[in-house]
């Protein structure tokens, strides 16, 4: 399969998780239908325009081509109904909501990480490892960051799951295979090991050290 292949399917799959992690985080803030699709836009565009802006992409990307805010739309929309079923069959969404919350994010989160590094190659000339792994994280985090702040909540990056410490292990691993292996396998490599570490984290609860209150 060929490279620009690979990103436009893995661009249309982080778009449908990403807009699935921020319809679920307003569903459960009990958002209305705005706020749901609002806050599915937000997760899905936000971290790649936060990029586009940092490299000089004017305007961003997902505002030349709506495609990934229509994207979002529709799934958000798809989610608000989904919810309005269940609640009407009073069945409990909690348990349901949570699993695809964490599944949906870690996916986003490990298809734009990668992304993030395939534009910052594209967009700047003899770009080191440094640079390319900053973007990357910045893309992955950046959607997620904006949807917890926007719906009140302490963003994930801050507090639990080893959220962008998965990203930056993704990147790094990404950027080192490109030196021995095809792109496409770095790609795939890359992304998988994001979200496998994401999905594990939130599994056995594994977080960064912090400091706790004294009783």
């Amino acid at each position: 399969m060929k490279i620009e292949i690979l990103i436009e399917v893995m661009n249309l799959i982080g778009d449908v998780a990403f807009a699935v992690s921020g319809a679920m985080t307003a569903v459960q803030k009990r958002m209305d239908i705005f706020g749901v699709c609002i806050l599915s836009i937000v997760t899905t565009v936000g971290g790649g325009m936060t990029r586009d802006v940092l490299l000089g992409i004017l305007p961003p990307i997902a505002l030349v081509n709506p495609r990934d805010i229509l994207v979002a739309t529709v799934v958000a929309c798809i989610v608000f109904i989904w919810a309005i079923r269940r609640s009407q069959e009073n069945q409990n969404q909690n348990p349901i909501t949570a699993n695809m919350l964490n599944v949906s994010d870690a996916i986003g989160l490990g298809v734009f990480t990668i992304i993030g590094i395939n534009v910052a190659k594209g967009q700047v000339e003899n770009a080191g490892a440094f640079i390319l792994i900053v973007v990357g994280v910045i893309t992955g985090v950046g959607g997620g960051v904006l949807r917890d702040v926007l719906s009140g909540s302490i963003p994930y990056i801050f507090q639990k799951h080893v959220y962008a410490l998965a990203s930056a292990v993704g990147a790094i691993t990404y950027v080192l295979l490109l030196r021995f292996t095809e792109e496409a396998v770095a790609t795939i490599l890359g992304s998988v090991i994001v979200i496998a570490i994401r999905l594990l984290a939130s599994r056995y609860r594994w977080n960064l050290p912090r400091i706790r209150e004294q009783e």
